[in-house]
């Protein structure tokens, strides 16, 4: 019986990372061979811009060359990143189905395909879809895309963040920032993009004669649509229509609605009115609403110098008290060490430990009386506050005319668009984009959603589900499981290998591997540890060479040095515990 309860608790820890070692080892995902998919067929669904990136993506997507503009930073950040297109590494749904990869890590990207003409939603619906695929999660970054606005000039290898946009759109994530931004700009603005630069949903529209360097930026409304972070397929919509209105949807289901006049922050038209720049508020202007009162007095009887608490005169010492024993006491299992010389060390005192007699009463030693809050306290005195009859209200400027102030009544009719591009800055690598739609269809975008995302989603979900762990079956003699109640599993897993071990110990090596590994484990530390302190130790000086370094250092005590051997005595012989005396 001692034998069993020694071992198992000699093996128990070991057991206990061993079997976190197998269960991790079996969480690592297996490939998914068995689920069957189908092979990828361009669709035959029409749009004013539709990619699937087949074989001839090549001729209308072309990479930028360009130099971020960012005036915040001294530095040149170049458009370094590459790009590829090719098949999903990680869970892919549909054989031969390839997408636009992002393929490095902390990189600024850019490329951009122009449209075959431009896109001019005016009076129309536009549906923006695309699908994102991030197989290394999305963890710091943006997987957004832009449409860009109609410009002769507009060179491909020139795109970059200071390229006019009409429309952002897509997940965007950074540390708190998690959001699917959806920005829609009226008027040709140069831009510089922070990180987490309109987390959600923003809206600017600038009148013609604005500056082209002015910019507003936009707060996110509460119940803003979450960026997806899975290593699954993601489907990402925005739908604009002619009713002033707009939806966006992930996955094909909404996850908001709202009114472009409304909805958007900052708005969409301006105010006619702005507090005046130039009003400031008058030297003799009183806000305050309170004043001390000016004819309030101090109390006669009000003693700022009482204490906060007293002695309770009331309190009486417990019958239980034990005012003749000590807190501490000497340990009494304590031994003094072989080792330990009194004429160097001093006399040996035992370490103290809590005195036992204490701990069933309510307390040792000499008893005083508790303190408890003075009733008579009331600190420091001062004047009751009383409404200011000064008091003007709250100031603020006067208002005038907004002198940018416009009015647009279907800011639905965007500026036509001539090309897209993803301008995107990442700190991980292999994000795919694929089934880009611009369109005015809401149909052929749904169409095109079963085609594709409703076909792989499927099996990538799939596959993800048979590259997660099973559950462990408990074993015999094992009632519960390692994720459900690691100590209580460990200590069965013991047992059983215990017993199993006393019948046929090979069958339990077989049938328990994690034991057996956790037992030679610990075993071969213990073996390591004690042939390291074996190894380590070394003789000790005689007695008679230690006492003449001693005497020879008292003969020279007013020197600073010691003697070698006085140095090595006192580093062996040092202790925590030494006599009042010395």
């Amino acid at each position: 019986m001692r034998f069993d309860t020694a071992f198992t608790a000699l093996v128990s820890s070991a057991t206990l990372m061993g079997v976190a070692h197998a269960e991790e080892a079996e969480a690592v995902p297996n490939a998914a061979a068995n689920i069957e998919k189908p092979t990828f067929t361009p669709t035959n669904l029409k749009a004013p811009f539709l990619e699937q990136f087949t074989d001839d993506w090549e001729t209308r997507w072309k990479r930028s060359s360009a130099k971020k503009d960012d005036p915040k930073s001294e530095e040149d950040w170049a458009y370094v990143g590459e790009w590829a297109v090719e098949e999903p590494t990680v869970f892919k749904g549909i054989e031969g189905d390839k997408g636009l990869v992002v393929k490095n890590a902390a990189a600024h990207h850019a490329i951009s395909a122009k449209f075959p003409k431009k896109i001019d939603n005016k009076g129309k619906t536009l549906v923006v879809q695309y699908e994102v695929k991030p197989q290394n999660s999305l963890v710091c970054g943006g997987a957004y895309l832009k449409l860009l606005q109609e410009n002769k000039k507009l060179h491909q290898e020139e795109f970059s963040n200071g390229t006019p946009y009409v429309i952002m759109f897509g997940p965007d994530k950074c540390g708190a920032t998690n959001k699917v931004c959806f920005e829609q700009l009226k008027e040709a603005i140069h831009c510089d993009r922070e990180t987490n630069c309109f987390t959600l949903i923003g809206s600017l529209h600038l009148p013609p004669q604005e500056p082209q360097d002015r910019r507003v930026r936009g707060e996110a409304p509460e119940d803003s649509p979450v960026a997806r972070t899975s290593k699954v397929t993601s489907l990402y919509t925005l739908i604009v229509k002619p009713d002033q209105t707009f939806e966006i949807l992930v996955n094909g289901e909404s996850v908001k609605e709202g009114s472009l006049l409304e909805d958007f922050a900052p708005a969409v038209n301006p105010e006619k009115e702005i507090d005046d720049p130039k009003d400031k508020k008058p030297a003799d202007w009183v806000d305050e609403i309170k004043i001390a009162d000016p004819e309030a007095t101090k109390p006669a009887d009000w003693d700022e110098e009482a204490p906060f608490e007293i002695v309770d005169e009331e309190a009486e010492k417990p019958e239980d008290w034990l005012e003749d024993e000590p807190t501490s006491i000497g340990d009494p299992e304590a031994e003094k060490p072989e080792d330990w010389d009194d004429e160097e060390d001093g006399d040996w005192v035992p370490p103290t430990v809590p005195n036992p007699k204490c701990a069933d009463v309510s307390g040792c030693g000499k008893w005083t009386r508790p303190m408890k809050k003075n009733p008579e306290y009331k600190g420091p005195w001062s004047a009751p506050l009383i409404d200011n009859p000064a008091y003007k209200g709250v100031w603020a400027p006067r208002k005038i005319a907004n002198p940018a102030y416009f009015e647009d009544k279907t800011p639905s009719n965007l500026e036509p668009m001539g090309a897209i591009g993803f301008e995107i800055w990442t700190m991980q690598n292999d994000i795919l984009f694929d089934n880009v739609y611009i369109g005015h269809s809401i149909e052929d975008a749904e169409k095109l959603r079963q085609e594709t995302f409703d076909v792989k989603v499927a099996i990538e979900e799939a596959e993800e589900k048979a590259s997660q762990p099973e559950p462990e079956a408990p074993a015999p003699g094992v009632t519960t499981s390692f994720q459900e109640d690691p100590v209580t599993f460990v200590r069965q897993k013991v047992n059983q290998f215990v017993h199993m071990a006393k019948e046929d110990p090979i069958h339990a090596v077989k049938t328990a591997p994690e034991v057996a590994g956790g037992l030679v484990a610990l075993l071969l530390t213990s073996i390591l540890i004690i042939v390291g302190a074996i190894g380590s130790s070394s003789p000790a000086p005689s007695e008679k060479k230690g006492k003449q370094a001693v005497s020879a250092g008292k003969e020279k005590s007013s020197e600073a040095t010691s003697s070698s051997a006085d140095t090595g005595k006192s580093g062996a012989t040092k202790r925590t515990t030494r006599s009042s005396a010395e």
